[in-house]
């Protein structure tokens, strides 16, 4: 696959889905497509199923637009995965897939397997935005997809200072910026500014953190009893690992939250540790320095197994703890 336009030719109906719990990259990227669609192939009925999204990106264009309910549709001449490793990470919009006449996959997990008839994965990109960037017509880039494919950036780079940053990244950047985007509110209002219930809960979260394996590792749990008392929800808890991740020292950092079903575990990596190995481990995936993964089970024993295969990556006389 080289372009989108060559894929749209001939579909009537598509449908646009990315992983559940759609942070920065998943909702920039998926909207990006989304309006793209929308602008240039109005005979196309296309929809957009989305995880309710985080307050700071709804002012992205036909951000209201997004189903959040998933009822029996006809089979989609088209079914375009982002920034989604496997059908289950689609959460309930995988029923479309499956059905889908033909299915697009635009991803940067080295744990895809591309799973699509048609696979554009590159795991060294950035973002799933950079790689939708790519596929766009830049002719038919508006000023309001341009802000998506931004957003879809900055969050997946931490505004440029992750090592998948490249070279073409700050070149794409660039270009969105000379489309009139207002990057430096964009940048403000979605990645740097918190709530005052997101400063405590991070606040805590670094207070009760522990440093695991001599320093090398930084971990810490919030649980469900806490995002009541601080009255916040998982969405509201982006950042968190990314801010313990910067510890002096450390070479990774571990992050978990209680969900219905166990803990949603989040890793991050200064460079010298593959976590989405660790991750793959126990059914999970991502990046070399950024992976996830839910897992059943006390926090405790959670952290000691994640440890367990930090440990296997560590060198030999921190191995050795």
């Amino acid at each position: 696959m080289k372009d989108l336009d060559s894929q749209l030719q001939g579909v009537q109906t598509a449908a646009i889905a990315g992983h559940v719990r759609p942070d920065g990259d998943c909702v920039g990227s998926c909207l990006a497509t989304y309006n793209y669609i929308k602008d240039n192939y109005p005979q196309i009925q296309v929809d957009l199923y989305l995880e309710p999204i985080p307050n700071i990106f709804k002012f992205l264009k036909r951000s209201e637009e997004i189903i959040h309910e998933c009822a029996e549709h006809e089979p989609y001449d088209l079914f375009i995965a982002q920034d989604c490793g496997d059908t289950g990470r689609l959460g309930e919009a995988a029923q479309y897939f499956n059905v889908a006449k033909k299915t697009i996959c635009i991803d940067h997990h080295i744990s895809n397997q591309s799973f699509a008839d048609e696979n554009y994965i590159f795991p060294h990109a950035s973002s799933a935005s950079e790689l939708v960037f790519e596929l766009l017509d830049e002719k038919k880039i508006s000023k309001e997809i341009a802000e998506c494919i931004y957003v879809g950036i900055i969050h997946d780079t931490g505004v440029f200072q992750y090592s998948s940053t490249s070279a073409k990244t700050m070149n794409i950047a660039g270009k969105l910026m000379d489309m009139g985007i207002d990057f430096t509110e964009i940048v403000d209002k979605t990645f740097y500014t918190k709530t005052y219930e997101q400063n405590r809960i991070l606040g805590q979260a670094l207070v009760q953190s522990k440093l695991e394996l001599g320093g090398a590792v930084i971990t810490s749990v919030v649980t469900k009893e806490q995002m009541e008392e601080f009255e916040v929800l998982p969405k509201h808890l982006d950042g968190i690992v990314s801010q313990l991740r910067v510890t002096k020292d450390v070479e990774a950092a571990v992050f978990l939250y209680e969900t219905e079903d166990g803990y949603k575990v989040s890793m991050r990596s200064n460079g010298g540790m593959d976590v989405a190995r660790v991750a793959m481990e126990y059914g999970g995936g991502g990046h070399i320095r950024a992976a996830g993964v839910s897992m059943e089970g006390n926090a405790d024993e959670i952290i000691e197994k994640i440890l367990e295969e930090m440990k296997k990556q560590l060198s030999s006389d921190v191995s050795e703890i």
